[in-house]
């Protein structure tokens, strides 16, 4: 994939989508683009987080230990942003994520995530948006466990 390619993806994603051109640029060419074979995890939970993945191809499970063993409460695929929870708020990794098939990622460390939301409050407010999302999701679902609906 070009940089020009990877500028593309960034800027489809919505926590990147009101950054300039030049500043996607900077951060595609700083990131690390990785891939992962099916089965490999990008990190596991309790490690300490000082990366964020950007999904470029391919799907990922998000999995939690539970008393009952691994239990997987999400998926994750093309354009997904993970893994930036134990970055924002320097606790261990909350989950861990496995490829469930070979997944193209860009790795973005700590220090470009906070430079880019210190230069970029419109992104902070997304991932905001973003966070407020999941929490709902994960309030609903207990909400529905409790229940038995």
């Amino acid at each position: 994939m070009s940089l020009n390619e990877e500028v593309d993806l960034l800027r489809r994603i919505p926590l990147f989508a009101k950054i300039e051109p030049s500043k996607l640029k900077l951060l595609a060419f700083t990131s690390e683009r990785l891939t992962f074979a099916a089965g490999q995890e990008l990190f596991h939970q309790g490690d300490v987080g000082d990366v964020a993945y950007i999904i470029i191809d391919g799907e990922a499970d998000i999995v939690v230990d539970s008393s009952d063993g691994e239990l997987v409460v999400a998926k994750v695929g093309k354009n997904d942003f993970i893994g930036e929870i134990a970055i924002l708020i320097d606790v261990p990794r909350t989950a861990t994520v496995r490829a469930a098939s070979e997944l193209a990622t860009l790795a973005i460390s700590k220090d470009q995530f906070f430079s880019m939301i210190a230069e970029f409050p419109d992104m902070a407010v997304e991932i905001m948006r973003e966070l407020a999302r999941r929490l709902e999701r994960t309030t609903n679902d207990l909400r529905a466990a409790k229940t038995g609906a």
